[in-house]
């Protein structure tokens, strides 16, 4: 299994018979090398949306377009970028779509979700999510944006995930102690991956708290476009 930080919240994950593309935002992003955008993309099979805003979704239905594959949110978000012309399938918190020997399981997290990056009055996108990947014997959990909830609870005891991939930067997420906090009073992972920081000045730059809190666990701080084997 392999992923790779496409910068903020972004991901390719290589995970069994799929390549996933997780909020990849690119054009735009910057963390992200553009250039590189055919490489980040390459050989994707599905897209996993967590919300509607533009640091995550601006680039979803270019993507969907160019590769010809569906994106993978909300349901209300989903009639939306339908209507851009994009492949959907949409569903809900709770709900799991299998994708080949793969599962993705729609969670809840605690933020908020328009579409925001159109110009105008943001439009409701149905919710914000996070999601629980399982394949190879591993089971990932990426909190999209959020702040820590007694949800993750239950999404610990339902799901046991080994890998966090943790929003962390601050501001419009849960922070570095934030999301520490999270993985100790929730969590048994045997690896964490930070994200949602660095991006701006207005986010946390380093991960130095994170590992710091988190003796017992691997965190690993990839650099962007920089893959990583789990």
């Amino acid at each position: 299994m392999k992923l790779t930080w496409l910068g903020h919240s972004s991901f390719r994950l290589e995970i069994a018979d799929q390549i996933l593309l997780i909020d990849p935002w690119l054009s735009g992003n910057p963390a992200f090398p553009e250039d590189r955008r055919d490489d980040a993309i390459k050989g994707a099979t599905a897209i996993l949306l967590s919300h509607g805003h533009g640091d995550h979704a601006s680039n979803c239905v270019s993507i969907s377009k160019d590769l010809d594959i569906p994106i993978l949110c909300m349901h209300e978000l989903s009639d939306i970028l339908t209507e851009d012309g994009a492949k959907t399938n949409g569903f809900g918190k709770g709900g799991t779509i299998t994708l080949g020997d793969v599962r993705v399981t729609m969670v809840n997290a605690v933020h908020s979700s328009s579409i925001d990056y159109k110009g105008g009055m943001p439009v409701y996108a149905g919710g914000e999510a996070g999601f629980v990947i399982r394949a190879e014997g591993h089971s990932i959990y990426f909190t999209g944006d959020t702040d820590v909830m007694m949800d993750m609870e239950l999404i610990a005891d339902r799901y046991k995930p080994d890998i966090g991939i943790l929003c962390c930067g601050g501001h419009f997420t849960m922070d570095m102690e934030g999301a520490a906090y999270a993985a100790k009073r929730f969590f048994d992972f045997k690896t964490v991956i930070p994200c949602h920081y660095r991006t701006f000045p207005l986010l946390a730059q380093e991960p130095t708290e994170l590992i710091e809190a988190l003796p017992n666990v691997d965190v690993l701080s990839p650099e962007v476009m920089e893959t990583i084997t789990l």
